[in-house]
């Protein structure tokens, strides 16, 4: 597999010219591309490397029986490995799935107070244990969130520069239309970024390809890695639950009203019985959750309600694939997204939001009729976000932004529409979501 160009790599970077830098825990779902990312990062700045995966040579758990000091770290992992080299402030050391080992973390503290190593770490379903690892290692570690690749990035591995980039967001900030063929172009390129997603292995096998042969196999085979990792690795909650909330999310999402409701995934089904479920899927980096707001004002992060949701796919490819073989035709061959009710280019919107940095927020109210899709923020605005699978009316998007909501000056709308801006919201084609954080933080 081709090592693709990801956003880490530039951030490795800057982590290693900082003297004082901390270790590093990089979190993320299975099958990113993290350890490659890690490897490819070390093999091409440290003159020493040292890689240890804790579940597939358990036998290194046992490296800390004699405690955290660096010293008796090294000579436990030496005499198992005794061909491993400890050159100081040459050496990178590489924890891999620590989820398996939490007590490595403890050891964080101790290579920082030390300074001869760098250590990063990281590990697939570490968010499950994060809280516990966060308690361990506070103060003496910096975090990375990884996603599969965002839209940026597969434009990289479709061989874009930077620059084409660049041209694309200078547009966006002069509200200046796209032409017709950077319209076609990177409109093509979005459909088939839905399709793929952006699982580094999926990416890589179209690219290299350049055709969708194979790609369905790769994203079911990952989506059954999901449901075996459920089974295997969520202990303290009812993996029957977990996996009943799982395969009912593209059911939830077909429908008009996309809130995830415990009580109609089967007959019977209490909020009681899910505690924690919805959770652990998150931690997992499998989903995404939308939470409510409860008022039309800010700050947002105090304003939602964490018992009414909307849940997504954290790789909208992986949505698709888990949709039967008849939508798997209309969708392939005849590009047909519009089906569906709209909840593909909601849950590519959503991811898109999240590969920002955002944490998502909706709005509904049943009794005005008024309801939104996202909802996102500049310094001092509430911004709301319409996703529109078809060009039809705005009526919730113009209701927010005539109505005497102090906080909402102007809305945004991803469609498939050019550049524009109608004196009340913006428009913008849907394969410019993943530019919109810089382009309100620079409003």
């Amino acid at each position: 597999m081709a090592l693709l160009k990801r956003k880490i790599d530039s951030f490795l970077l800057e982590w290693k010219k900082n003297e004082d830098r901390l270790p590093l825990i990089v979190k993320g779902a299975r099958q990113v591309g993290k350890t490659k990312s890690i490897e490819f990062f070390a093999k091409n700045n440290y003159e020493n490397f040292i890689e240890i995966n804790f579940i597939s040579e358990p036998y290194y758990k046992d490296i800390f029986n004699d405690g955290y000091e660096v010293d008796n770290i090294i000579k436990n992992i030496s005499l198992i490995n005794p061909n491993f080299k400890f050159i100081p402030h040459k050496t990178l050391i590489f924890f891999d799935e620590i989820q398996a080992c939490i007590k490595a973390t403890t050891a964080l503290k101790f290579f920082k107070l030390d300074g001869r190593f760098d250590l990063i770490c990281s590990g697939s379903l570490m968010g499950i244990k994060y809280q516990e690892i966060e308690s361990i290692s506070v103060g003496y570690k910096e975090d990375y969130v990884m996603y599969s690749l965002d839209f940026e990035e597969f434009l990289w591995a479709k061989g874009y520069k930077d620059e084409q980039i660049e041209s694309l967001y200078k547009s966006m900030k002069e509200v200046k239309p796209l032409s017709q063929l950077e319209m076609k172009v990177y409109g093509n390129a979005f459909k088939e970024y839905m399709l793929i997603g952006g699982m580094p292995h999926v990416v890589d096998t179209f690219i290299s390809q350049n055709n969708f042969s194979n790609t369905l196999n790769l994203q079911r085979q990952i989506l059954l890695d999901y449901e075996e990792d459920i089974t295997k690795y969520a202990s303290g909650l009812d993996k029957g639950k977990i996996l009943d909330f799982y395969l009912k999310i593209p059911v939830f999402l077909a429908q008009e009203n996309k809130r995830f409701q415990i009580t109609k995934i089967h007959k019977g089904a209490r909020n009681r019985e899910y505690i924690g479920v919805m959770e652990w899927l998150n931690n997992a980096g499998i989903i995404n959750t939308c939470y409510a707001i409860n008022s039309l004002s800010l700050p947002l992060k105090g304003n939602y309600n964490p018992n009414s949701y909307k849940v997504y796919f954290s790789d909208t490819g992986l949505l698709i694939a888990s949709l039967d073989d008849e939508a798997q035709i209309d969708l392939r061959t005849n590009k047909n997204f519009n089906t569906y009710k709209g909840a593909i280019f909601e849950n590519i919107v959503g991811d898109m939001l999240v590969k920002e940095g955002y944490q998502l927020y909706f709005y509904k109210n049943d009794r005005s009729n008024l309801e939104m899709d996202f909802f996102l923020r500049d310094k001092d605005s509430l911004v709301p976000l319409e996703v529109k699978a078809n060009d039809n009316s705005t009526k919730s998007l113009n209701k927010l932004v005539d109505g005497d909501y102090e906080d909402i000056h102007y809305g945004i709308k991803v469609c498939n529409k050019n550049i524009g801006f109608n004196g009340k919201f913006y428009t913008f084609p849907y394969f410019l979501t993943f530019l919109l954080k810089r382009y309100l933080s620079e409003k």
